[in-house]
């Protein structure tokens, strides 16, 4: 079996504070940590047990977790693991970076957001390159406001041509890009109109469910972020039982991380083996005009 975890556990806090971020903000008491940590142990140990599958995890935080050294060390353990495929993270990379020292970085992709109000694009472009001179395999994206466009083109122009800068559309405003600012956007990433739209999904085939589960930190499995009805428990004995082709129960899927997976997008013959470190298989962006070189004038 080839199975992609997406694990969420009870970590719920923050070291930015991004006006647009869904994510709790909070700061947790000793206790919640150790629930964290208890949670997250127990499902490393239920990763490396599992011999007889192929697994990749993608670990999405509802917070930033690589602050956190029990993160730092399960993503290590899990790459040197021979069955693991990948493990990647969601991180706006304020961390220390050392840590993936201990990895097998050929298993290990890091999925790195760029926050313009939390951070200075310097000092994020700087953990980009520390990044690329340890040979970790990463992505980079940013939330694509309007008044950020200078921006988000500083960033693509100054960023390695080989690594892929993408956009999450901003979809809490109806109408929200002109033309313009579509063809702006689409010209650093040309996935960007693919994520502005909240795509009709009901009815539709989907690997959640089947290939592509969500876990919870007590080992709830859910079809995905998205969909709540739970289907088993990852740590019940029956729990492999729960996998099977589903089509999907919502109307519509506006997020990345959930649409990916709908099969009639084909977006893994666009990702292949990087779908969950949002890296594509060929450097598509490459191939829209200027869009290496784009102008960062707004």
């Amino acid at each position: 079996m080839n199975l992609s975890i997406l694990y969420r556990g009870p970590l719920s806090s923050c070291n930015y504070a991004c006006v647009y971020c869904p994510f709790a903000k909070h700061r947790e008491t000793a206790a919640e940590h150790e629930r964290d940590r208890v949670a997250l142990e127990r499902f490393v140990d239920w990763v490396a047990a599992q011999h007889d599958h192929q697994i990749g995890v993608f670990f999405t935080p509802w917070g930033e977790a690589l602050i956190r050294k029990r993160y730092q060390q399960a993503i290590a353990t899990l790459t040197q693991l021979a069955h693991v495929t990948k493990v990647a993270i969601q991180t706006n990379l304020s961390c220390r970076l050392d840590w993936v020292e201990a990895c097998d970085k050929t298993r290990l992709g890091i999925w790195a957001t760029y926050h313009p109000s939390q951070i200075t694009r310097q000092r994020f472009l700087n953990k980009c390159a520390e990044l690329d001179h340890r040979g970790v395999r990463f992505s980079v994206g940013v939330v694509g406001l309007t008044e950020h466009s200078a921006e988000i083109a500083a960033l693509r122009a100054e960023l390695p041509a080989q690594v892929y800068l993408w956009i999450n559309a901003y979809k809490r405003q109806d109408d929200y890009y002109t033309a313009d600012d579509l063809a702006r956007f689409t010209a650093i990433d040309p996935l960007f109109p693919i994520n502005t739209i909240r795509h009709p999904s009901e009815g539709r085939a989907c690997r959640a469910g089947e290939s592509v589960i969500s876990v919870d930190g007590d080992g709830m499995m859910r079809r995905c972020h998205f969909v709540q009805t739970p289907i088993g428990n990852l740590y019940a004995p029956d729990w492999a039982a729960a996998l099977q082709p589903r089509a999907c129960s919502n109307a519509t899927c506006g997020c990345h991380i959930g649409y990916v997976h709908m099969d009639h997008l084909k977006l893994y013959d666009v990702f292949g083996a990087g779908v969950l470190e949002r890296i594509p298989s060929t450097p598509i962006w490459l191939d829209v005009a200027g869009a290496s070189h784009v102008s960062t004038k707004g």
